[in-house]
């Protein structure tokens, strides 16, 4: 296990107004399903509160996508949209990334989609 004490592993400091700029919601995966000719890459319909938004993610070999659906996750809304294998990815779904362990951020009780991550 890395020791997160260890600076060279934390990354570069930003300040409370930097940082506070971020939209973190929640959000419900709606559809998931793989992008063809990809072995990982899923392609997910999430609802933040009565606005789907489209993410691209490497969550294949960790997930199927029919495992995704329905699930309560973390997302950054207000990322400017990037261009993944042709397609649109407009939110960031939030992970914690342990070895090759890639594990999705939820939260521990039911609320409602579009809720604010503070």
């Amino acid at each position: 296990m890395k020791d997160v004490s260890d600076e060279s592993i934390l990354a570069k400091e930003v300040t409370f107004d930097e940082f506070s700029r971020i939209d973190f919601r929640i959000g419900k995966v709606v559809e998931a399903q793989l992008v063809p000719g990809t072995k990982k890459l899923v392609k997910l319909q999430i609802d933040i509160g009565g606005q789907v938004k489209q993410s691209l993610a490497g969550l294949g070999d960790q997930y199927k996508p029919e495992d995704l659906k329905s699930r309560l996750v973390v997302v950054v809304t207000n990322l400017k949209p990037r261009q993944i294998f042709g397609l649109t990815s407009e939110v960031m779904l939030l992970a914690a990334l342990d070895g090759q362990t890639v594990t999705l951020l939820q939260p521990d009780k039911t609320v409602a989609t579009g809720s604010k991550v503070t």
